[in-house]
């Protein structure tokens, strides 16, 4: 069923309260990593989460007020505020002003929302209110939460991190904590390790890598995507659209993940539809996790960001006119280059370069958030219907970065949803070139393929 007419769609909302540690915690300054506090990772990233009702009458709401307050037992630090030093070096000043907590009551049922269970969701503003004040990276919750009644007995967990403080992997970590502390645990499985020394700065700082992900790129020719006119659309890649990709390359290549076959698919596409000039630059920019990248790898626990946005980079000519194989390879190299050695230059380069942002002109950011386990955070009703990143506009500039998040379509086969903001017209131009690649016949066949794209 189509989800209700926006207009229609009613949400009541408690005021906003502060819910702090269950029990006292320590009072101290926490310094954040030099991989933590760069100047791309201070925004706000929203998730959410849907999950059926369970029949009986156990409220939501209090279950999870009352996980949350004993997850932060644990994870202290989210129940602080950020502090910036000289420098530019950002800290955590643990003083227990606690998180963000919203409890609200819709008159939706879930089956209502229907396809806006996907990500992005374009009822975000409603189950995941910004609080006023409550935004900023600086002095303010480093989360927002908000938990959603639904008439059916269901609920929506919506939630909003200072991405300063965890990625993907250290969010679920914390957000299985407060599930498990909801369902009447003690203690979570997996306990929080803060050590960021672990990602900071070596001494002297040295930059050993090239990082062409932190290039300085003038915007000379006004292609920064503009804010307003945007087309907001998910894609739906299931074992139909992937094989069609998978036909379209050398034998030799078809090995490759879904990820970076998406991930060149997605970059060729956009930049068409885009039109840059032909001898610009463009690039993309692949979310490496270096957990494992490590001597030894990182603790178990450790809840900090850990990645790399190693980028692909070449001219919008080269990538536009050469097949998908050229872009499948440059892909792969990028990835391959994250080692523990690329983090410590990482780490450096912030040090010496006063902590810049990414790339943002003529770029795109992905990241495979398909194996994270959004949809495995249990509260007590089992597992989540849907779960993933909610947005599509994070990050100073919209229409940057694209999350892949594993989903279920209407005709009950797995696959992968990407998410993509554009403006419209170039949407429009990105439509009719991803479904010429799914769909005209490979190079070396003249038998059309029959699997066809999925605007969600």
């Amino acid at each position: 069923m189509a989800p209700q007419d926006p207009l229609m769609f009613k949400v009541w909302r408690h005021e906003a309260e502060l819910i702090r540690p269950a029990r006292p915690t320590p009072r101290e300054y926490k310094r954040l990593s030099d991989i933590d506090d760069q100047e791309g990772l201070r925004f706000q990233i929203p998730a959410i989460q849907f999950y059926r009702g369970d029949g009986t009458r156990r409220d939501p709401v209090r279950a999870i007020r009352e996980g949350l307050a004993k997850a932060l037992v644990f994870y202290y630090p989210f129940a602080g505020r950020l502090r910036e030093l000289p420098g530019r070096k950002l800290v955590v000043d643990c003083n227990e002003e606690g998180v963000m907590f919203v409890e609200a009551d819709t008159d939706m049922t879930l089956d209502q929302f229907g396809d806006a269970l996907q990500h992005p969701s374009p009822y975000l503003k409603e189950l995941l209110f910004d609080v006023p004040g409550s935004s900023a990276v600086l002095n303010s919750p480093l989360l927002l939460i908000q938990v959603t009644r639904l008439k059916c007995g269901g609920f929506i967990f919506a939630l909003r991190l200072n991405h300063t403080m965890s990625d993907a992997t250290g969010l679920l970590q914390f957000m299985n904590a407060v599930g498990e502390m909801a369902r009447g645990a003690d203690a979570p499985t997996v306990l929080p390790v803060w050590q960021r020394e672990l990602l900071d700065a070596r001494d002297p700082p040295r930059i050993t890598c090239t990082h062409r992900e932190y290039d300085q790129v003038e915007d000379t020719k006004g292609t920064l995507i503009p804010l307003d006119d945007m087309d907001h659309r998910s894609f739906f890649f299931g074992a139909a659209q992937v094989s069609a990709l998978r036909s379209r390359v050398p034998p030799h290549q078809r090995a490759s993940t879904t990820f970076e076959f998406l991930t060149a698919c997605l970059w060729r596409c956009r930049t068409i539809a885009l039109q840059p000039d032909p001898d610009e630059e463009v690039r993309v920019m692949c979310i490496v996790n270096a957990r494992t990248k490590f001597d030894p790898p990182l603790p178990a626990g450790y809840y900090g960001n850990a990645f790399a946005y190693p980028a692909a980079v070449t001219t919008a000519d080269k990538l536009c006119q050469n097949p998908l194989g050229y872009a499948l390879d440059l892909v792969k190299k990028a990835k391959a280059a994250v080692t523990e050695g690329y983090m410590r230059s990482v780490a450096d380069l912030m040090v010496i370069r006063g902590r810049p942002h990414f790339t943002a002109v003529r770029s795109l950011v992905v990241s495979d958030n398909t194996k994270a386990g959004y949809r495995d955070i249990d509260f007590g009703w089992g597992k989540a219907v849907y779960g993933g990143p909610a947005s599509a506009e994070v990050g100073a500039i919209p229409g940057v970065i694209s999350f892949y998040v594993a989903f279920r379509n209407r005709q009950g086969e797995d696959g992968t949803v990407v998410p993509l903001c554009l403006p419209t017209p170039a949407m429009r131009r990105f439509v009719r070139e991803l479904d010429a690649l799914l769909n005209d016949p490979p190079p070396t066949t003249t038998t059309p393929n029959k699997s066809t794209i999925s605007s969600l």
